[in-house]
């Protein structure tokens, strides 16, 4: 897992929606949410209505929020930007989502799962690195994103993160075989 205090990687990744680059570098003093995510997970299903309420209810604050899909889409190819773009119109994400065709920037986060959910505060720094909440796909946890939320609130006020540092769970992140050629589309 990465450290609690690490700097938030650099990544400059396209938007699955409006093909626009969109990268670390643009929030600048203000916390970032970057959460691993993708269409075919039932762990990924079973949160992703509570996570459009999520980013909903802090998008008024400063934070920042960004979904990344970086499944091998040769061998998973639900996980498409296309049908990506499609899923995040249908369930109301009012947030990019980036694509990670190389891996790299799931490789820099040693992104494990989908979901998972890396918080860094105003100074980019990891303040939480875990669950949404207790809600499995077996399971009937209401979905309220408690986890995140407390720590996001604290980020947000800039204060300590106090929240038990749950590792997510889900779906392996799907990378190619190592050295594999990436298929650009």
């Amino acid at each position: 897992m990465l450290a609690l205090g690490t700097e938030l990687p650099k990544f400059l990744l396209n938007d699955v929606r409006t093909n626009e680059s969109v990268g670390s570098d643009d929030f600048a003093d203000r916390p970032v949410l970057v959460t691993f995510l993708c269409v075919h997970c039932p762990y990924v299903k079973r949160i992703q209505d509570g996570l459009a309420q999520f980013g909903r209810d802090f998008a008024g604050t400063e934070l920042a929020i960004v979904g990344i899909a970086s499944n091998d889409i040769d061998a998973y190819p639900e996980d498409a930007p296309e049908n990506q773009a499609r899923v995040a119109d249908e369930v109301g994400f009012t947030f990019p989502i980036l694509f990670d065709e190389s891996q790299e920037v799931a490789r820099a986060f040693t992104a494990a799962c989908t979901p998972d959910f890396f918080l860094f505060d105003h100074d980019h720094r990891l303040a939480y690195r875990g669950q949404f909440d207790g809600a499995r796909p077996n399971n009937d946890v209401e979905v309220t994103g408690e986890s995140l939320r407390a720590a996001t609130s604290a980020v947000v006020a800039r204060e300590e993160v106090k929240v038990e540092q749950v590792p997510s769970l889900g779906c392996s992140i799907k990378f190619r075989s190592e050295g594999e050629p990436v298929t650009l589309r």
